[in-house]
């Protein structure tokens, strides 16, 4: 039995998604969590600005490498709905190795303040673009994962990118 998840998209007759189709995306986040988690004990306290700032770390880390998996499929997904992507296809390129250097900034505590600003203005325009397509009740792939899993948009899209600007927002607050 599959759990189905409801909500706007399902009462707009947008294909109901099982549980099923986020387990990439549940996976990650669980490992992210033991990522930070093992980073924690290591550190011997817990710190919730290191916690965040490892979270971001893991989650930029992890994503970005799936995207470059198979770029070119990133970039032709990434351009469907994101606002800067649509422009610029350079800018579906080149946004793995922002991911990239986002989360080793956020592993080495780099330029906290330049890195959450950055961090803050990629993942509203992404929520906005996101929020657009969602809208429009487009069935498109998330690219949130490269294209190396079949993760359908749906609102946990949209939170994911709106989490990591209040995370951001937050770091901003301690720095």
């Amino acid at each position: 039995m599959d759990l189905i998840l409801e909500g706007s998209e399902a009462s707009h007759g947008v294909a109901k998604k099982s549980i099923k189709d986020f387990l990439p995306l549940i996976v990650m986040f669980l490992l992210i969590g033991l990522f930070v988690g093992v980073r924690q004990i290591l550190l011997g306290e817990l710190d919730v600005f290191y916690a965040m700032a490892d979270f971001m770390a893991g989650f930029f880390l992890l994503f970005g490498l799936f995207k470059i998996l198979n770029w070119k499929g990133f970039v032709d997904a990434y351009t469907t709905y994101d606002l800067l992507a649509k422009r610029s296809r350079a800018y579906g390129y080149l946004y793995p190795i922002i991911e990239l250097s986002l989360g080793f900034s956020y592993l080495f505590r780099l330029y906290p303040t330049v890195t959450s600003i950055v961090t803050l203005v990629i993942m509203i325009i992404g929520a906005i673009g996101v929020a657009g397509e969602l809208r429009k009740k487009n069935q498109i792939p998330c690219a949130c994962l490269g294209v190396v899993f079949k993760i359908p948009m749906t609102t946990v899209t949209f939170i994911e990118d709106v989490l990591m600007a209040v995370m951001a927002l937050l770091m901003l607050s301690f720095t």
